[in-house]
């Protein structure tokens, strides 16, 4: 998966990307950004969760999931420490936000809609 998978390994166990977006039914390069979001929001102020599913555009509950396979709180508390030490892996979930607004959900829905031929 790139630019996590050397942050992941610190984190301790095995975590394996492709199974959690797996479980979760999502696709890997999104379980990718979920993951990243969630490191960036436990930093900020607010719920983490609602923090990363506001910028992945997932619900609260398939975050969840991801949170929990990552190893919970602990596990958030050290990637997003790991996340600020490597800004180049945190700057994932900005790929996303084309338009610089500061939110990729219009960019994500942008996307989504072109797949399908409709603007």
């Amino acid at each position: 998966m790139g630019m996590l998978d050397g942050i992941l390994g610190q984190l301790g166990g095995q975590v394996d990307i492709r199974a959690i977006a797996q479980q979760v039914g999502i696709d890997p390069a999104m379980a990718e950004k979920a993951v990243a979001a969630l490191g960036q929001s436990h930093a900020e102020p607010g719920d983490t969760l609602e923090g990363a599913a506001a910028k992945t555009g997932l619900d609260i509950g398939q975050i969840g999931q991801i949170a929990e396979q990552l190893g919970g709180a602990g596990a958030l508390e050290k990637l997003s420490g790991l996340l600020n030490d490597n800004p180049q892996a945190a700057s994932i979930l900005n790929m996303l936000d084309r338009d610089g607004d500061g939110n990729p959900l219009d960019d994500i829905a942008g996307m989504a809609s072109s797949l399908f031929g409709k603007k």
